[in-house]
């Protein structure tokens, strides 16, 4: 079912931020909203920031580097492009661009000072990494930045971990209270303004698991704190359940005697010659599903409480590489992503 909610906050997004506690699959959310997105007949890039690869693993292509790539070519007549930010051909392009460097670049890393800046010196790196995703973001084709059509009609970001989205997403914020003037407090302002704008979505990926629910509460508020715009929360790796709701319930309220006898029953009716072990750990396995499915029952309850669209993606068997990641980007499409 679309969520009237979910449409109006996805009408003016054009960047979408992805983010998530660490093993809830948020490389594979992006992807699959990146694909849903392309299917609409939209010129799309994905963007990773961690050096990871996740998304060349993930569309099982060659490594990514910091040219864009095309990854798909949809019969919608929407593409997909993929991007791998490396902080320190960011920071050289960087100084060409603002600087005209040209060799004495080439001679800076040499002495190692690109290195130092990229590895070592406090925030530079984010600085750099989430540069280029803005210049990526508003590219254009014409000669200058806001001149002709956009390049990319949607780019969604494989961002860091909840731990420290806000710290990235916020860095330039930071470096704006220190350059004063000159053309680093530029940037730093327009990416600040880029990143706070309405066009702007910070979604959040979790599982139904105490753990990634309570960070990703604890992430919702401290990045709307932070002035971001909050999108959509992402419930990824969805099982079915097992057990009905009266199954659930005759697990959890009838007596051991009662039960034990139906399910002996059962397995004599699937032709299987059931014994004492083999009934008890049934039951016992069933009971744990069942207080399982409460517990995930509370979790959903806790994330529908906190006033967000919420999409629910589910456990995919055969996984991503099998044509799983189309079948969660059409999930994401009859959700109401557009």
């Amino acid at each position: 079912m679309t969520s009237p909610a979910l449409q109006r906050s996805f009408v003016d997004a054009r960047l979408h931020v992805v983010t998530g506690k660490g093993g809830t699959g948020k490389t594979t959310v992006a992807a699959a909203l990146a694909l849903a997105l392309a299917a609409q007949g939209r010129r799309v890039l994905i963007a990773e920031v961690e050096g990871r690869q996740g998304i060349s693993q993930t569309f099982d292509v060659p490594p990514l580097g910091d040219d864009e790539v095309r990854l798909i070519t949809d019969p919608s007549g929407g593409e997909l492009w993929g991007l791998s930010v490396d902080a320190k051909a960011a920071l050289l392009e960087y100084l060409q661009t603002f600087y005209k460097l040209g060799r004495a670049g080439s001679a800076l890393e040499k002495v190692g000072a690109i290195d130092f800046a990229t590895t070592i010196a406090p925030g530079v790196r984010d600085v750099l990494l989430i540069g280029k995703v803005y210049e990526a973001a508003g590219r254009t084709t014409g000669n200058r930045r806001g001149q002709g059509q956009l390049a990319f009609d949607s780019v969604v970001l494989d961002a860091p971990p909840t731990g420290r989205a806000v710290r990235f997403l916020n860095v330039n914020k930071e470096v704006a209270d220190i350059a004063k003037v000159g053309p680093i407090r530029g940037q730093a302002d327009s990416i600040t303004r880029m990143l706070r704008a309405r066009s702007t979505l910070v979604h959040i990926v979790t599982l139904l698991e105490e753990m990634p629910v309570q960070e990703t509460v604890d992430a919702l508020r401290e990045i709307g704190d932070a002035g971001f715009g909050l999108g959509a929360l992402v419930v990824n790796l969805e099982r079915e359940p097992m057990l009905d709701e009266a199954a659930r319930k005759e697990v959890q309220t009838s007596a051991d005697a009662a039960l034990e006898d139906r399910v002996r029953g059962e397995l004599v009716e699937a032709g299987i010659r059931p014994t004492g072990p083999m009934v008890r750990g049934l039951l016992s396995e069933a009971r744990d599903h069942a207080a399982r499915l409460d517990l995930e029952d509370e979790l959903r309850a806790e994330i529908a409480a906190q006033d967000l669209p919420v999409l629910h993606l589910p456990r995919v068997a055969a996984g991503v590489e099998a044509g799983g990641l189309r079948v969660l980007a059409r999930s994401l499409t009859e959700q109401g992503v557009a």
